[in-house]
């Protein structure tokens, strides 16, 4: 089984048999927007955030030649015993993960009567032969939509958090982020220490937030197909010097810095260019000035309020944080924008 920095231990599970968890109910099953787990991957504090043993189990129910062929970047394999239970990562593991994703071949929708449920549970233990008549498949018989679910179910006895299923699974996935596609099986904690870490994705390939380095990563602009720049930190960045596809807007990350008036210069080139292909927005390190700059996009060209784009910027990336200046910043665009101040940015809040 692959490992992410350390070992896997496992534990059986039944479905409906499994025992508790601690809380003594289950978690839940959700789904999960491909988006929402490549944010997930890219998360850092001091580290990249799957440096860290409990925050992402990310779960592999394909075959394993499916699994062999390639998976999503420290994805694991859960496997089943000859008698047919699931074996999956051991119950304490679970109990104290942030994130456990799991994913199939193409499963999107949760919805699995009792009935396909009973004729799937039939097939994962059916003959080997079955198997081999579909090997040229994408999907094979016990990789097919509704796997991942199964495995969910499962899992949810033992997780403090919703189990997450990947909406489209593998085949959707692969798609929209074939650079995290990978054979790699076993993570050495030093390579998830150093491991390349993307711009988050605010609009579906549409709109990145990142850092400097980010931008001047000319893999990274190639694999997020980025056609146009906002560069929000004092230094040039010089990778975009095509006439009309870089906007720098040099302000200091410091309370008396004004963002405020270029906030509409701003909100009209990243509309004009997202016309074009996608557009990466940039700071020094894509916490202050970028994440100010992106809610005042949302807040002018997708009507959110302050607090609805403060929530969304910070679904994406959690160690965002303006700066108290630019939150009193975005309450006046907010309130330039609605004609009347709609969220009360008092802290601890903001």
């Amino acid at each position: 089984m692959a490992t992410v920095g350390r070992g896997p231990g496992v534990a059986t599970a039944t479905g409906g048999g499994a025992r508790p968890g601690a809380r003594g109910a289950m978690a839940g099953v959700v789904l999960c927007e491909p988006g929402r787990l490549y944010n997930a991957l890219q998360q850092h504090r001091r580290l990249p955030r799957l440096a860290e043993p409990n925050y992402l189990s990310l779960l592999d129910a394909r075959t394993q030649r499916e699994y062999n062929e390639s998976h999503i970047i420290t994805a694991r394999k859960i496997e089943q015993s000859p008698t047919g239970k699931y074996l999956v990562p051991d119950s304490e593991e679970l109990a104290c993960v942030r994130y456990c994703v799991v994913y199939d071949c193409e499963t999107s929708s949760l919805d699995l009567s009792d009935d396909e449920e009973e004729e799937k549970e039939k097939g994962s233990n059916g003959s080997s032969e079955t198997e081999n008549t579909d090997s040229s498949s994408l999907c094979s018989q016990n990789a097919k939509e509704g796997t991942a679910v199964r495995h969910a179910r499962s899992l949810q006895h033992f997780t403090r958090h919703p189990v997450l299923v990947l909406r489209g699974g593998y085949k959707r996935f692969s798609a929209c982020y074939h650079f995290l596609r990978t054979q790699k099986i076993l993570w050495m904690p030093q390579e998830l220490d150093n491991f390349q870490l993307y711009p988050v994705e605010i609009l579906p390939a549409k709109l990145y937030m990142g850092n400097f380095k980010q931008a001047c990563d000319q893999q990274i602009q190639k694999d997020l197909k980025i056609k146009a720049q906002v560069n929000i930190s004092e230094q040039p960045a010089a990778l975009f010097a095509e006439e009309g596809k870089y906007l720098h807007v040099s302000v200091p990350d410091s309370l008396e810095a004004n963002l405020f008036s270029s906030f509409p210069t701003i909100c009209h080139f990243i509309d004009a260019q997202l016309d074009l292909g996608a557009v990466l927005v940039f700071s020094s390190l894509g916490i202050s000035r970028s994440s100010t700059v992106t809610m005042a996009y949302l807040m002018h060209s997708h009507q959110f309020s302050l607090k609805k784009a403060w929530d969304h910027v910070l679904k994406c990336k959690e160690n965002m944080r303006p700066h108290r200046g630019f939150v009193k910043q975005l309450s006046d665009w907010e309130a330039r924008i609605y004609g009347t101040t709609i969220t009360d940015i008092s802290e601890p809040n903001y």
